[in-house]
């Protein structure tokens, strides 16, 4: 090849990644796997009709830019092909001359056009006022940590009787509100809560509406355009995506032809919370319970008597309109997350929660926190509203969705907590029983009633000679005659009119004017609301729900105690509103495989064509990846298979023998001398980690223990249940990245499979040269909640086939396979630990005879399948170490 060809063929090859890079408008060069996911992200959003993609790409590939410049890509170009196919209908339905629908056509397009500039010149004007107080803040003192401290005590003995009645006696109304506001389909309130309607048009903050009641076209724009809803596990993943919504610009919603502004348009964008997150009044966010603050919020927004004293909430959008809408163009000018908000809310004086709302019509992407998208209350209350056309529903980090939506809608409650939840209700009785009228004194009887037949159940249970087991929820309410009460009526009426609150507000009063000072302590646990919540569990109790009782063993100076809980053992129903309603879901995440149980659980009756699945190659070249099956310490003889020789089997009636862990100790002791800086090895379960440790620390035969070995060679540490992993994972850090002393060669991290280190931990470069995986993670089987799991599975398997058809495969197939599901899913999540971004390396030992059967292995990502050493199960410890030894000088030669 000439030196012109090459050059040529360079400039061909930076022509194409330009090109590739604009069609997404990804700020990088991406790679080839990249452009396969936004594509197939692009597809999935254009088809629509209820669409799914099930998406796998490795850490370290760049996943949530992807995401966001397909799917936003996506949304711009089909803005603008939604602006012409309205310019078309005008023009295909007129049956006046051309020259007239030439003429409205141009005045369509101007006013559109006029809307959008000056939409986007108020929300320039917000963004160039932003940046002056951001600078202005940083030439001054600095404040931004939150502030919550309360208003200061007051003094409790000389508050008036007629007072304390004020606050904390239930009204006679309580629990039968009603409301005379009419709404429909059409009305854009009807996107909104009750309580946040009402505030909203008190406070004339409906969209496309001003403080005086005038029409604002410019915000109709977008108003019921496509939304994506973008959703993660925590907040600190969610701020994570938003500064990579920064990074891309994209082209703008109007066409070039009509977009007075260039081609370009800043993205519009809200991120929603909790109260408990945006709440800015001292006095409310103290509360520091999601129940207490959310019912004291309602009760602060409830119209007052006209000769009462007490005031409503100072912070609530209705009290400053214009900050409000200050706040609203802030918000979507400036691609905020949760901490801007609170600030902006702070700085304007106007309650985030509710002035987030505001912004919610004209947003083009919105960010939530998996509680708030998965529960259809949760939903209503914030104002989305999903639908077949214009719904584009996101889920990052979905490999525990199904254990997200189980998590959102179980409830737990112990017998301690009756019996203070009783004390509560007793105290309250003895101070305003005599007041109560009508409903109100039925229903806190009902519910005392509820406490102690409750508590009867439990109190007999505690000295069950079974630790655990299903509770038939008829007989938990059989006692004191609560099995005759209206469970729905008494859990409205408690939601309705704020007993909970009420009773434990009470409560802290008197403590208060007890102690003559607010409690600087933890707030305690808010114990009738945990009752709410599982007297709800108990009217919604459906097929797919058990309750399961557990007892608690006295320790660490607490008494032994009972505990009731709630699980749902299927999402399919829990999940329906949102596979049904959205126009497309993409489940995404960097280990989904294995695929099937999303199909089967979440979508059981999506027609194949309705699914996409994918599941990407890793960024790193094939030669920075070295997977070894270890099957045993020998090699298997020429012609027989590996089963001969001498297995490493970690199933739970072998794993405890003596040989199997003093061979595990071997073989680490091997690696260890093998593998430079960090290794990584993670165990079933805590328990067989304190097992394996306790038989490594027994001296052997003219030899230290094993224990002692190990620790000469590198630096050890372990992760330990219910402890905090920052000092251990910091301490194994210094020990690979600081200086090296005492000859040692980096660190040995002994973990768990599902522990803190498995996931949202980063052991890039030194810090994750080798992963170690112990055996199979296998659930315990024989817990009452996989016992009750499984059996649902097999009882349902008639309607699990895709599309509602029966499935061709046994209950009992199905249960196993969603069994082992669960097992490999864990198992590639805490391998994705170790390779992180393209120029890492990393070894992973699959340390099991049972990784080399191709049942398990197809359950593994396909990156960790693409490479795999072939035959290596059948090569042993001498064949793995010579690999390996091979594997970390090729990589210390490139150096």
């Amino acid at each position: 090849m000439t030196a012109t060809t090459a050059s040529t063929t360079k400039k061909d090859e930076a022509d194409a990644s330009a090109a590739a890079s604009s069609k997404y408008h990804h700020p990088y060069t991406p790679y080839d796997v990249q452009m396969q996911f936004m594509k197939t992200v692009y597809d999935v959003c254009e088809r629509g009709d209820g669409q799914v993609g099930i998406l796998e790409s490795p850490t370290g590939t760049g996943k949530s830019l992807s995401l966001l410049c397909a799917a936003l890509t996506w949304l711009r170009n089909h803005k603008r092909s939604q602006f012409e196919a309205s310019l078309s209908t005008t023009q295909n339905t007129s049956d006046e001359p051309d020259w007239v629908v030439e003429q409205m056509l141009k005045q369509k397009r101007a006013e559109l056009a006029g809307k959008w500039e000056r939409r986007e010149a108020r929300l320039a004007v917000a963004r160039r006022r932003e940046k002056a107080a951001a600078a202005s803040l940083e030439k001054g003192e600095r404040g931004g940590k939150r502030r919550r401290m309360d208003d200061g005590p007051r003094s409790r003995a000389k508050r008036a009787e007629d007072e304390e009645e004020a606050e904390f006696l239930l009204g006679d109304g309580d629990g039968d509100e009603t409301t005379s506001r009419t709404t429909n389909d059409d009305d854009r309130l009807s996107w909104f809560s009750a309580e946040t309607r009402a505030m909203l048009e008190k406070a004339g903050l409906v969209a496309g509406q001003t403080t005086g009641g005038d029409v604002d076209d410019d915000d109709s724009l977008g108003q019921d355009g496509i939304k994506i809803y973008y959703t993660s596990r925590t907040h600190s993943q969610l701020t994570q995506f938003i500064a990579e919504l920064r990074r891309p610009q994209f082209p703008s919603s109007m066409p070039q032809s009509s977009s007075p502004g260039g081609t370009s348009e800043p993205i519009k964008h809200i991120p929603l919370s909790s109260r408990q997150r945006l709440c800015i009044n001292p006095s409310v966010a103290r509360l520091g319970s999601v129940a207490a603050i959310n019912d004291r919020c309602a009760e602060l927004q409830k119209p007052k008597k006209k000769d009462s004293d007490s005031k409503g909430c100072p912070y609530v959008p209705s009290a400053n309109p214009s900050n409000a809408l200050q706040f609203r163009d802030t918000a979507l000018a400036t691609l905020p997350d949760i901490e801007d908000l609170y600030q902006l809310g702070s700085r304007l004086h106007v309650c985030p929660y509710y002035a987030s709302r505001t912004a919610v019509p004209g947003a083009e992407i919105i960010t939530l926190p998996y509680p708030l998208l998965l529960q259809k209350a949760a939903r209503e209350a914030l104002g989305i509203r999903l639908d077949r056309r214009n719904s584009i529903v996101i889920v990052d980090e979905a490999h525990n969705i199904m254990d997200a939506v189980a998590s959102v809608h179980a409830a737990a409650l112990r017998l301690s907590e009756l019996k203070r939840a009783r004390g509560l209700l007793e105290v309250y009785v003895r101070r305003f029983g005599k007041k109560l009228k009508g409903a109100s004194r039925v229903m806190v009887g009902q519910l005392a009633r509820v406490i102690q037949g409750l508590s009867a159940w439990l109190t007999a249970t505690l000295e069950s000679p079974s630790p655990s087991g299903i509770v038939d929820p008829t007989a938990l309410l059989k006692h004191k005659g609560a099995d005759q009460i209206n469970l729905f009526a008494l859990n409205k009426y408690v939601q309705e009119s704020k007993l909970a609150f009420k009773v434990e507000s009470y409560s802290s009063y008197l403590e208060e004017d007890v102690k003559g000072e607010v409690d600087k302590k933890e707030p305690a646990s808010p114990v009738l609301h945990t009752l709410s919540s599982f007297l709800l569990a108990l009217t919604n109790l459906a097929s797919e729900g058990r309750i399961f009782y557990e007892v608690l063993p006295a320790e660490g100076g607490r008494e032994k105690d009972i505990k009731l809980s709630y699980l749902l053992l299927s999402p399919t129903h829990a999940f329906a509103s949102i596979a049904a309603d959205a126009r497309a879901v993409i489940l995404a995440g960097g280990t989904m495989a294995p695929f099937a149980d999303y199909q089967t659980h979440l979508f059981p009756t999506h027609a194949p064509d309705k699914m996409t699945t994918l599941s990407c190659g890793h960024v790193i070249p094939p030669e920075n990846l070295c997977v070894w099956t270890l099957s045993s310490m020998r090699a298997a003889p020429k012609g027989t298979p590996s089963s001969t020789g001498t297995l490493f089997d970690f199933s739970f009636s072998k794993r405890s023998q003596p040989s199997v862990m003093r061979d595990l100790g071997a073989a680490l002791l091997n690696l260890c001398t093998v593998v430079p800086d960090g290794v990584v090895v993670f165990f079933p379960s805590y328990g067989y980690l304190d097992e394996v440790v306790q038989a490594w620390s027994k001296p052997e035969e003219g030899r230290p223990p094993i224990w002692d070995r190990l620790q000469a060679k590198k630096a050890v540490f372990r992760e330990t249940k219910g402890a905090s992993s920052d000092d251990v994972l910091a301490a194994y850090s210094n020990a690979i990245l600081g200086e090296q002393k005492g000859g040692r060669n980096g660190a040995l991290l002994l973990s768990v499979v599902g522990g803190k280190m498995s996931e949202g931990i980063n052991f890039s470069d030194r810090l994750g040269r080798c992963v170690v995986i112990v055996g199979l993670p296998f659930p315990n089987i024989h817990a009452p909640d996989w016992k009750a799991r499984m059996e649902y599975i097999e009882s349902t398997a008639g309607a699990a086939g895709t599309g509602g058809t029966p499935s061709s495969a046994s209950g009992k197939e199905l249960a196993r396979e969603y069994y082992e599901n669960a097992c490999m899913r864990a198992v590639n999540q805490s391998i994705g630990r170790a390779i992180r971004h393209r120029a890492d390396y990393a070894a992973i030992v699959l340390c099991d005879h049972r990784f080399s059967s191709a049942r398990i292995r197809n359950k593994l990502s396909a990156w960790i399948r693409g490479g795999m050493v072939s035959g290596s199960e059948d090569k042993g410890l001498a064949g793995m170490l010579g690999t390996l030894g091979q594997f970390y000088r090729g990589k210390a030669e490139k150096k």
